[in-house]
């Protein structure tokens, strides 16, 4: 399974209707088929980044619906959907995602998605993006699967001391950076700890031998983190 992942950035006066031309045209759309559906809407949060960046990702059965996909949008029956976005936006970003083999999300039962908009509260998202290493991606991966998401992630969530939960780990397997870059999807499960997460310094003994933030940049020591909020209509929270 693929995952086609969006990033646009609107126009400001015109946030609102790209959010509807998504919610009311593309959404149900994607219905057409059993091949794709959207997964996750979100808006970056203002404060955190550039201003009306929204994410979109969308699931894919295999590269045959990526190019079905890509099609209905070119000049089929998403075309006039594609103009409107193409008309509200400032630029936009796509990239093709894969799972990596330990990520908790490999595949989705595309039946069981909502067409349709659904309303919960909204959710946050932490969405890790890392650059490896010229010929470090793999060794990244390996740790990044051990001492980050087992032994980091996993032991604070079970021990209720955690920040995050990481839903999936993808590479890029075309786009920009494809083949040498890493997104790590994080469901923020107590918000309560952000503010000591952007007051503090990471404290010194979360940076000796042997932790994540010291071991890992042996293998990359650029990344981008940004925080995402789904829409009350997102398919999934």
């Amino acid at each position: 399974m693929l995952y086609l992942h969006e990033t646009h950035r609107v126009a400001g006066e015109r946030a609102d209707e790209f959010d509807a031309v998504y919610r009311d045209r593309i959404l149900p759309a994607l219905a057409a088929s059993d091949d794709a559906r959207l997964l996750w809407y979100l808006h970056q949060t203002h404060g955190t980044g550039a201003s009306y960046t929204v994410i979109a990702v969308t699931a894919l059965r295999d590269g045959g619906a990526w190019e079905q996909l890509a099609r209905r949008y070119a000049d089929g029956d998403l075309r006039e959907e594609a103009r409107s976005l193409e008309a509200m936006g400032r630029d936009s970003e796509t990239k093709l995602l894969v799972p990596v083999d330990w990520s908790a999300l490999q595949e989705v039962d595309l039946t069981s998605v909502p067409v349709g908009a659904v309303a919960h509260e909204p959710a946050i998202y932490m969405e890790d993006t890392a650059w490896p290493d010229p010929g470090k991606l793999d060794a990244y991966l390996q740790a990044a699967g051990t001492l980050y998401a087992r032994d980091t992630i996993a032991r604070r969530l079970a021990d209720g001391t955690g920040l995050l939960d990481l839903r999936a780990a993808f590479r890029t397997l075309a786009g920009a950076h494809a083949g040498r870059e890493v997104v790590l999807w994080q469901r923020v499960v107590r918000p309560e700890m952000l503010t000591t997460l952007f007051t503090r310094e990471v404290p010194p003994e979360y940076r000796v031998p042997g932790t994540w933030m010291h071991d890992a940049l042996t293998f990359r020591d650029r990344w981008e983190s940004r925080l995402l909020r789904t829409a009350p209509w997102s398919p999934l929270d």
